[in-house]
């Protein structure tokens, strides 16, 4: 175990290694090697991340936005030029395919790109004479220390999705990635910092429980955003908005795809393919539930044959069209929930238990796995399945889809094949 490398935390713009004496081994789920360990850093090593980045957070402030612009430019050029490293880091801790791991570096491309328009996005607004004699004007401000709290299933997109805008605003940071796969959230962190973010605007530290909530409730933190389960993400944003913080709490989904008679067929049918089966279903925006209205029950065959023909293989295969699952409890827990289909009385059309993968025994693989006749009080439906599961349900008209859809409390997104413009505006509506 001397050998595997451990991660570090980065604080007060230096790589330092934890003094905790808990570490957790970080897998590879193709192989079961342990590839790294991430340390459970100590409160002390939270407060002083925190401390760095208030301490940053007094220049950072006042620093130019024409600045802080051009380290998001250079930032962006940065991510670019590391596409395949970051990627090859994605495929080794969490198991989805190269492509999908590069795809995923795009998007978290797109809002650093975003971020690089901070100087027109953060313009305020001045009205004259809002009441006689009286001109009102508004400032844009950043808040302070800011925090993010992140899911194992997009460990470079989420990241993304929250230090760029923020530091690009004048706020600093301190960022908890999943210790599931943590290396290639800290080589981002690093290439932010090598694009001019100055020492503690931009800090890491890698933990479980403990650090997320000495984050929430951390009297110097301004504001949290959290991405992953709905149990965690209500605690968290419990815990934050008790201590008085601004919360942002993205969680659980429920997604349905709703397929009309009149779409056409390969371009439906494809598309659920890839949504419902894609990263091994470990998406937010997974596909979940189809819903067949009418005649497009017919094609469900079709859809099976399709499912069948997908590869399962380790995710640096380019030709794979899905990774294995992130641990070999995820694996388990998938299993266990298609077992609880079967026994509730869903028709299993495609079983992907017992998926075998030449080269790869040990592996979390879980193939596409296919239910029929699918109702809502099922567990299968209720619950986030997180893995290649797709819940089929046939309605007789759209008007059943939407009151079907509505009917679930959650959704993150929602999708409709058609070709009539009058159904998709009714379904939009």
């Amino acid at each position: 175990m001397s050998e595997v490398p451990r991660v570090p935390l980065l604080i007060g713009g230096k790589l330092v290694q934890s003094k905790t004496t808990q570490w957790r081994d970080v897998i590879n789920p193709a192989t079961q090697e342990v590839v790294a360990q991430v340390p459970f850093a100590t409160r002390e090593e939270l407060d002083l991340a925190v401390a760095n980045a208030q301490e940053a957070f007094q220049t950072w402030r006042n620093a130019g936005q024409g600045q802080r612009m051009r380290v998001m430019l250079k930032f962006q050029q940065l991510l670019r030029e590391n596409t395949t490293k970051l990627a090859e880091m994605i495929t080794r801790e969490h198991g989805k395919t190269l492509p999908d791991a590069e795809g995923e570096v795009g998007r978290g491309l797109e809002v650093v790109e975003h971020a690089c328009s901070m100087v027109s996005l953060q313009l305020g607004e001045y009205a004259e004479n809002a009441a006689s004699g009286i001109d009102v004007y508004t400032l844009i401000q950043p808040l302070g220390v800011c925090a993010g709290i992140t899911a194992f299933n997009f460990p470079v997109m989420l990241p993304c999705f929250m230090f760029p805008i923020a530091v690009a605003c004048g706020n600093t940071f301190v960022l908890k990635p999943s210790e599931q796969d943590p290396t290639a959230s800290l080589y981002l962190a690093e290439l932010a910092l090598e694009a001019g973010l100055p020492p503690g605007v931009l800090n890491v530290v890698h933990g479980g429980p403990d650090i997320a909530n000495g984050l929430c409730e951390h009297p110097d933190i301004k504001a949290v955003s959290f991405i992953g389960s709905t149990r965690v993400g209500t605690e968290i944003y419990e815990r934050a908005s008790k201590a008085g913080k601004r919360c942002q709490s993205m969680m659980g989904a429920k997604n349905h795809c709703v397929i009309l008679p009149d779409a056409d067929p390969e371009v439906a049918l494809n598309q659920l393919v890839g949504a419902a089966f894609g990263a091994a279903g470990q998406r937010c925006m997974a596909t979940s539930v189809a819903v067949l209205v009418g005649e497009a029950r017919n094609w469900l065959p079709d859809f099976v044959e399709r499912a069948k023909k997908l590869k399962v293989n380790a995710g640096t295969d380019r030709q794979a069209d899905l990774g294995p699952l992130v641990s070999p409890n995820a694996r388990k827990r998938v299993e266990s929930l298609i077992q609880q289909g079967v026994d509730e009385g869903a028709k299993l059309l495609l079983d992907g238990r017992g998926v075998k993968v030449e080269g790869y025994a040990d592996g979390n693989f879980v193939g596409p796995t296919i239910f029929d006749g699918v109702t809502q009080s099922m567990t299968i439906y209720q619950e986030e399945v997180f893995g290649p599961v797709l819940c089929v349900v046939g309605v007789d008209t759209l008007e059943d889809a939407v009151a079907f859809i509505n009917r679930n409390p959650n959704g993150n997104g929602v999708a409709l094949f058609t070709q009539d413009g009058g159904a998709a505006r009714y379904f939009q509506n």
